[in-house]
């Protein structure tokens, strides 16, 4: 097409549009593609979590209170006798400088002995707080009841407070920190990476048919041949070497294949409690007819005072004389004209004038009516 073009300075032109075009194409479709990796894992290769129950020692004043908190107190004396020491029994320690605690944290996948993790110490108690305390040695345990790690160290906590007088500021909490490699894995969790024939599975994150289609012919188109084949919307089966060592590999070239996705499903997402409302690019409203009106119920104590009659010894008071009103704002017949944009949808739902809080019961209004072309999901 380049060679009709008689003058060389038009076909050189042509020739950097059409350059620019290929690179503006490749850019969007690279924006728009995402890893594997970010969408699927492999089946199997997960965190596993684990707790335990312990003690923090080394407070200032600002542990449990013993008489509202007694297995502090029973948790302590269990611990003292293992170290050898006796405590009478009958004996009321009034401890101030300890203070009973959960610890959690999450065994990573292939984790071996010795490796440390991160843990996270919270309050069980009525601790005020644990700034300066130090985890005894605790066992945390699988949902099978084994030991997976040994947790021990000295608490960060983010917190601060202060107080005198009665008065008391604090900023963040204070019941609970973290001890960064605070743990040591005792042992690991078997892992595999697929069967003995080398097949493994990928478990997309969200289920959808056009995304498992996607995720499969990307895999075949970079590695050649029909390795990967979709069973469901979450579920896609690899062909992956039998040598362990080279699936490794091949898992970790895998992970980094960028897929361009289909287009999602149009979904609206509410949250009830803050009133937010977040909607993708693919919601659609059809022509509906929509009322919204306020309604409003005021009370009102007006004090009035009230006068005993002359020589009757009776005495002055003050009565409340209450003002209840009810005010309905009416609401107009709106039309709201059917969009094919997100934009439009957002101008339509902004004409009724409307708060975040009633437009929760507009969008659950319009699904019911039809005319909310997307799935409302209420959180």
């Amino acid at each position: 097409m380049l060679e009709m073009l008689p003058n060389p300075r038009w076909r050189a032109a042509l020739a950097a549009c059409l350059m620019l075009v290929s690179c503006l194409t490749l850019t969007l479709q690279s924006a728009q593609a995402d890893r594997i990796k970010d969408l699927a894992q492999v089946r199997g290769v997960r965190d596993n979590p684990l707790v335990g129950y312990g003690l923090v020692v080394g407070l200032d004043g600002s542990g449990d209170q013993t008489t509202q908190a007694p297995f502090t107190g029973q948790s302590l004396t269990n611990m003292l006798s293992q170290l050898g020491v006796t405590v009478p029994s009958g004996t009321n320690m009034q401890l101030k400088n300890v203070a009973a605690v959960m610890v959690t944290a999450s065994l990573p996948a292939f984790a071996s002995s010795g490796q440390p993790i991160d843990v996270v110490v919270s309050s069980l108690g009525n601790a005020k707080s644990l700034r300066g305390g130090t985890l005894l040695m605790t066992p945390l345990k699988g949902v099978d009841g084994q030991v997976y790690a040994l947790a021990q160290g000295n608490l960060i906590i983010g917190g601060a407070g202060a107080q005198a007088g009665g008065s008391s500021v604090q900023v963040n909490q204070l019941t609970a920190g973290r001890i960064p490699s605070g743990a040591t894995v005792e042992r690991g969790v078997p892992t595999r990476l697929g069967d003995e024939n080398g097949v493994i599975h990928l478990d997309l994150f969200e289920g959808d048919f056009n995304h498992a289609q996607n995720v499969a012919s990307a895999i075949n188109r970079n590695f050649g041949g029909s390795l990967a084949s979709p069973l469901s919307s979450r579920d896609i089966v690899v062909q992956a070497p039998r040598d362990l060592s080279q699936r490794v590999g091949f898992i970790a070239r895998l992970e980094n294949i960028e897929v361009a996705l289909g287009v999602p499903r149009a979904r609206v997402v509410v949250n009830a409690r803050t009133g937010s409302v977040v909607m993708n690019s693919e919601v659609r409203l059809a022509r509906a007819a929509v009322t919204h009106g306020n309604l409003s119920v005021v009370i009102d104590a007006n004090p009035v005072i009230s006068q005993p009659a002359p020589l009757s010894q009776g005495q002055t008071a003050v009565v409340n004389d209450p003002d209840i009103s009810v005010n309905q704002q009416g609401g107009a017949l709106r039309m709201v004209e059917g969009t094919a944009s997100l934009q439009e949808v957002v101008d339509g739902l902004n004409a009724l004038g409307a708060t975040p809080q009633d437009l929760v019961s507009i969008l659950e209004a319009l699904k019911a009516a039809g005319a909310l072309r997307a799935d409302l999901e209420v959180i």
